[in-house]
């Protein structure tokens, strides 16, 4: 059997001459609950067997890559959370390391500790709304409620923090817009101890149920040669058998500290990345805890005067003060010339901002190189030859945003 046409298959059968069969075309989304987003996609059908699947993006495009490029550095925090709105906090920590890189900056080891606690906790809440809606595309529901009662613990935390539960803008350029409040440590160490017994109660309202493993075992299998063809990263890249992760592999921000196992599998399945991403869980509540006992007092941005704002209270007393803070507000800073990019790891993979300047207040170019993207991109091969059922379970095992792919 040969592909004559889009859409049409061309066939013989002895004693019947020839005859052709048309696909059936089905258009799903892009306003639909199983595609995750605004995502369309073109689904050619022979009988429930899907023939061919082209993913259509585009309808969430928002333009932040060239906005970011007409607006100072430190203004561009406001549209990096604003992408990937399930791990907001991993796109501002990719974009303010790389920044900081072209200024050589000197972080305060205070900031990167919170830093990463607040990145770790937000990868925990992103998987956490993973497996509520990657399941409920199969069909359970009631873990949806389980895991929603985690997040919003962790959502709570970061009210505390930023006074906002997402698009949180709370990390700087230099360092963090404040620091942690009072009650913070005992907040994420309250969320440390009830943990790790709910991960044991997820595990076991569907890790073993017979459903979930039939609709996921050798379903959607995407092979490491695969996968690296198509930029695969993070856990879906991970779930091939290839442990790539930026946080022991390219450490930054003082990831090097800190002791942690990075899950992999070896069946490329949708039951691999699903269950590489709940390993995840537990691996990142161990870094949240190592970062917090490390907590010490100290300054949380970087005192030099040409990237953070003075105090409020050197407002009132120094002239010299009041000039920096003008021009920072009005003006920004000024950036050497060159280019800089720094890969960082998201919860759906590998994530860095690369960023040109020249010489100005504005970045010159501003390229962020997301996951969901390739993440999709995977989702073609994942799905040919495949149920037209499991493509819903394809969907959700790649974690794509859309928000991050339209950027």
């Amino acid at each position: 059997m040969t592909i004559k046409e889009a859409g049409t298959v061309s066939s013989s059968v002895q004693g019947h001459g020839d005859f052709e069969t048309k696909y059936m075309r089905v258009n799903v989304g892009p306003q639909h609950p199983s595609t995750h987003g605004v995502l369309r996609l073109v689904v050619d059908l022979d009988g429930e067997r899907i023939a061919n699947l082209i993913p259509q993006i585009g309808y969430l495009h928002t333009g932040f890559e060239k906005t970011m490029e007409n607006r100072t550095y430190q203004q561009g925090v406001t549209y990096t959370n604003r992408m990937d709105y399930l791990h907001g906090f991993a796109h501002d920590f990719a974009y303010c390391v790389s920044v900081e890189k072209l200024l050589d900056a000197q972080v305060p080891i205070r900031a990167q500790r919170v830093r990463v606690i607040l990145n770790e906790l937000n990868r925990i809440a992103s998987h956490l709304v993973f497996f509520a809606t990657g399941l409920l595309d199969m069909g359970a529901l009631t873990l949806y409620f389980y895991t929603m009662r985690e997040r919003e613990k962790i959502l709570d935390i970061f009210e505390m923090v930023c006074g906002v539960r997402m698009n949180y803008g709370y990390f700087r350029i230099g360092g963090l817009s404040r620091d942690v409040p009072e009650g913070f440590e005992d907040a994420v160490r309250a969320f440390i101890k009830d943990f790790p017994p709910m991960i044991k109660q997820y595990a076991a309202m569907f890790a073993k149920n017979d459903i979930f493993l039939q609709r996921t075992r050798d379903v959607g299998v995407v092979t490491q040669e695969m996968a690296l063809d198509y930029g695969l990263t993070g856990p879906s890249l991970r779930a091939t058998g290839l442990g790539l992760d930026f946080r022991k592999t390219q450490p930054y921000s003082s990831y090097e500290d800190y002791s942690f196992d990075v899950p992999t599998a070896t069946e490329g399945d949708i039951h691999a990345r699903f269950m590489v991403r709940f390993e995840e869980m537990g691996e990142s509540l161990k870094i949240v805890e190592q970062a917090l006992n490390r907590l010490e007092p100290g300054p949380y941005k970087d005192p030099d005067r040409r990237i953070s704002l003075p105090p409020r209270s050197e407002l009132e007393n120094s002239m010299e003060a009041v000039i920096f803070h003008f021009k920072l507000v009005t003006e920004g800073f000024h950036p050497p010339r060159g280019e800089v990019y720094v890969p960082t790891e998201s919860a759906r993979g590998e994530l860095g901002y690369y960023i040109v300047s020249d010489g100005g207040s504005m970045p010159y170019r501003v390229k962020v190189r997301i996951p969901s993207l390739m993440n999709l991109q995977s989702l073609a091969p994942a799905c040919i030859g495949g149920l037209f059922a499991d493509m819903v379970m394809n969907i959700a095992s790649f974690d794509p945003v859309l928000g991050d792919v339209d950027k």
